[in-house]
């Protein structure tokens, strides 16, 4: 099966959808190299990058997951096709 390794951005507006969030990102756990979480009490919003490899359909499913809740915009950038080294 062909991964991808990708970085999905996610800017949190809504405090309460972290429960959600941290949720789904234990769903896809196996997919996840690393994440980082930055607070921005200046604006009220939180930053979150989130580090994958996996299928492009799974990715894709986590992405589409995180940004349909409320509060929450999500984008991905995908790596170019690579084999495995």
């Amino acid at each position: 099966m062909e991964t991808r390794v990708a970085v999905i951005s996610i800017i949190v507006e809504n405090i309460d959808a972290a429960e959600s969030i941290n949720s789904l990102l234990h769903d896809y756990r196996q997919f996840i190299i690393g994440r980082m979480g930055v607070p921005y009490p200046k604006k009220g919003i939180s930053i979150i990058s989130v580090a994958v490899d996996g299928p492009m359909n799974q990715i894709s499913a986590l992405s589409g997951k995180l940004g349909a809740l409320p509060g929450v915009s999500t984008k991905t950038v995908y790596s170019k096709a690579q084999e495995d080294k």
